[in-house]
């Protein structure tokens, strides 16, 4: 028979054990409620980065005030398109949508920087009959132009279709358009830089280029600096960098590839030089996107 001593040490070794296992069983039940909401933020971020965040079409609008624009440009539209890698998460729906977008805008110029499809990308000879009957739905009033980007010397895929469309490509090379009067704009394009066709000589061979407004259209953002070491540009349209495709508010791009580590964000003034870079309307890598939907950059371009 135990003592009273002893009753009441069974009694609190009883309870101890009791007690250590509400404990455990508190800890466990908490455990599986921050796994599961992990699972559950892991998850979602995951869908609404690869689902959402790739889908649908954003219209940046910029007003570019540059005083050294012809008068007969004054209010000059133009329509900035990048990076389609066509069939990675941009598909033949989204092309239609964005076909109809563009001609509701009523640009006066279409320039295209690179990445027409995707080297990691399969493309079948009816997409590539779809890229060639959709580019030749857009309209634009003073001339539509497109210029390669890396993933376009991997295929033929680029030639195949704008050959077959109004773009003009102007890879290291240059065109004079005119509005309205007898001042014309200088439009020259470069080549990929990261595929070693990019020649700076050669893209203004032009005499006195210079006295001209300039819009450099180039795939790799970072050529800027090359190009305005003997150079006047205006204003430069990039792609490329897709602004990271997975950015951060107040951070912007989280990630850059070569090419783009120093402008890999929307928007730069380099000295009298204004960059922009298009966020692109496929991906290339990891087919996630966030806070960064697929867009276009529709400029209106004023004197003052």
């Amino acid at each position: 028979m135990l003592s009273r001593e002893e009753k009441s040490d069974q009694i609190l070794k009883e309870w101890e054990i009791e007690e250590r296992n509400r404990k455990l069983k508190k800890a466990i039940l908490i455990s599986i409620k921050v796994f599961l909401l992990l699972f559950v933020l892991v998850f979602g971020s995951f869908y609404y980065m690869r689902f959402i965040g790739t889908s649908g079409l954003v219209v940046r609008e910029y007003r570019v005030v540059n005083s050294e624009l012809p008068e007969s440009f004054h209010g000059l539209k133009v329509i900035h398109l990048s990076d389609f890698h066509y069939k990675s998460t941009f598909s033949e729906v989204d092309l239609k949508v964005l076909v109809k977008k563009v001609n509701q805008l009523k640009p006066d110029i279409i320039v295209f920087t690179g990445d027409l499809t995707d080297k990691d990308t399969e493309i079948s000879e009816n997409d590539l009959k779809v890229l060639v009957e959709q580019l030749n739905k857009m309209e634009a009033t003073l001339g539509m132009y497109a210029v390669r980007g890396n993933h376009d010397y991997e295929t033929s895929n680029f030639d195949v279709v704008f050959t077959k469309t109004a773009f003009k490509i102007l890879d290291n090379n240059y065109d004079l358009i005119y509005s309205k009067g007898t001042t014309p704009i200088l439009l020259t394009g470069f080549g990929s830089s990261l595929k070693d066709d990019f020649d700076i000589e050669q893209s203004f061979a032009l005499p006195d280029s210079n006295q001209y407004f300039t819009i450099a259209l180039i795939h790799e953002p970072d050529t800027i600096s090359n190009i305005l070491e003997s150079n006047t540009v205006n204003l430069a349209f990039a792609g490329h960098s897709h602004n990271g495709q997975i950015r951060l508010p107040r951070i912007g791009a989280i990630y850059s590839v070569n090419g783009a580590k120093k402008y890999p964000n929307d928007h730069y003034k380099i000295g009298n030089t204004e960059l922009f870079v298009s966020g692109g309307l496929g991906t290339s890598g990891q087919k996630l996107r966030l806070f960064n939907r697929p867009s276009i950059n529709f400029y209106r371009i004023v004197e003052k």
